[in-house]
């Protein structure tokens, strides 16, 4: 009889555990937000924030107003949509709100590489030094020359060379982005004299396409492979790549290359003096080369897409270009070099910039995430005041309560390429409900979090357009045919990707 009664006993605390486990006990508290768990256990909204993260989180929105908790794969997430609520959170001690936490299971995941404190530290330190100031100048210089390689290399001067030349546009722009950051980040071929430097050139275009060829195959998987729902056959090739990537972009030969960067090479002799093991640093470079180059052609693409769809907007950033060119002592001709954009160059163009600006508004989709890790309060815009749980997750998603927000961004599904810039040149402010904000536009993240090579991303991409504008004719080869839409399952992690891509083609200017 009695061990009937111990094995009966440990069969309900089985029970009960399994179903707190599930959520069935958990309730609304009096001073906590909206409660919504959905109708199956654990997984709650999992398969709906899944299918359309924008969609579901309108839903939940207009359900439940500006601040909601949400049960999405046995993790309890409460949804902020107030934007002068973010700065509160964003800035939060990480002994409260901490940042980490999720995103090391995801570079775990997607990566193969295992974070520890020292990574944050010299990811942190590296930037400063190498992706600000005066880095930031060589970097850029670095860049504009690797983007004369892969794109200017066969001009020629002459009329018969002024043909069009036809391709599709976001693999374009991907392409060529991608590779000009690889090389300035990670490298090129070494060469000994002026005969070998083509050869060497020639090499870096080869295999930088290469290695794009195979990034793309890893890109397309990524956001399957971090919500864990790769098939097996995908899983296997998802394996293979990460493989490959560790050894391309080995620590052992990132040294047989010429003209690595700073930042790169800094912080691997850093995690080298931290203890971090040869084989773990390898995985840490895969990270950076996806961290640095995922976002960057695919929002150049749209910058470029919308640019072309708007005839009013590609006039006038073009007029832009090349009235700085200009003052700087620069011209486009036949049969003259190719020019050389300086970052200060860069910072002479404020319709770039605002064209830059807005289109990151529209197409960068970030989901920003802190794990609570104790109980605090979070007073809203209304006045009202809440308390976020310990043990629970706090999220952002910029793009629909500010980038796309109506109230902030008058008429926000139209490319404005102006919006963010006076008339004067200087930058725009905005407001809801008469009250100034902060935070109108976040495709970096904000607070601890906020993406240091920012200054560099922005660089990289206006360098891109820059280029094309100024040496390039652009047209669509279909001018009616309508903006593509997104790709829904990219929701969350940064720039989002078209559903098809787009034909154009471009010539010589001159």
């Amino acid at each position: 009889m009695g061990l009937w009664v111990v094995l009966l006993c440990a069969l309900v605390s089985l029970l009960l555990g399994g179903l707190y486990v599930l959520g069935v006990f958990r309730r609304q508290r009096p001073d906590e937000p909206p409660l919504d768990k959905g109708t199956i256990p654990w997984l709650g909204y999992l398969l709906d924030f899944r299918k359309d993260s924008s969609e579901f989180l309108k839903r939940m929105w207009r359900k439940h107003g500006d601040v909601f908790t949400v049960l999405i794969g046995g993790y309890y997430f409460t949804f902020v949509m107030d934007p002068f609520c973010f700065g509160s959170i964003v800035k939060e001690s990480r002994s409260k709100l901490d940042f980490r936490a999720a995103a090391t299971q995801l570079v775990l995941q997607v990566f193969g590489y295992k974070p520890n404190e020292s990574s944050h530290n010299v990811a942190r330190e590296s930037s400063v030094k190498h992706l600000t100031g005066e880095g930031l100048s060589v970097l850029t210089q670095t860049t504009m020359e690797n983007f004369q390689k892969l794109m200017l290399f066969n001009l020629s001067p002459g009329e018969e060379k002024r043909v069009w030349r036809e391709e599709n546009l976001f693999h374009y722009c991907y392409n060529i982005v991608f590779r000009a950051g690889y090389l300035a980040l990670y490298g090129s071929e070494p060469h000994q004299g002026a005969g070998d430097k083509e050869k060497a050139e020639e090499r870096d275009r080869v295999h930088s396409n290469q290695l794009f060829q195979e990034f793309r195959k890893y890109d397309r998987l990524f956001p399957r492979l971090a919500f864990s729902l790769l098939p097996h056959k995908d899983k296997r090739e998802a394996e293979r790549l990460k493989r490959l990537f560790w050894s391309v972009l080995s620590v052992k030969k990132a040294r047989q290359k010429d003209n690595i960067s700073g930042w790169i090479s800094d912080q691997d002799q850093l995690l080298a003096e931290n203890g971090v093991p040869e084989y773990m640093r390898d995985r840490f470079m895969f990270m950076l080369l996806w961290a640095s180059q995922g976002n960057t052609g695919p929002t150049a693409f749209w910058l470029l897409l919308y640019l072309l769809k708007h005839p009013e907007a590609l006039k006038a950033v073009r007029g832009e270009v090349d009235k700085v060119l200009k003052e700087n002592g620069q011209q486009v001709k036949a049969g003259s070099r190719p020019v050389t954009i300086t970052r200060d160059m860069l910072n002479q163009a404020p319709l770039l910039d605002s064209a830059l600006e807005e289109t990151l508004r529209l197409v960068a989709a970030p989901l920003l995430v802190r794990a609570v890790l104790e109980d605090i309060s979070l007073k809203t815009s209304s006045g009202t005041e809440y308390t976020l749980r310990k043990g629970d997750r706090v999220a952002l998603f910029p793009h629909l309560a500010v980038q796309m927000n109506p109230e902030i961004h008058h008429e926000p599904h139209k490319f404005k390429y102006d919006r963010f810039v006076n008339p004067d040149g200087t930058k725009r402010d905005f407001y809801k409900n008469g009250k100034k904000l902060k935070y109108v536009n976040m495709p970096w993240g904000a607070g601890v979090s906020i993406c240091p090579g920012r200054f560099f991303a922005s660089a990289e991409m206006k360098l891109f357009v820059f280029l094309m504008l100024s040496h390039y004719d652009l047209e669509l080869v279909n001018e009616e045919e309508e903006i593509p839409g997104i790709d829904i399952s990219r929701w969350g992690f940064g720039t989002m990707q078209p559903v098809h891509d787009v034909r154009f083609r471009y010539r010589p200017r001159f």
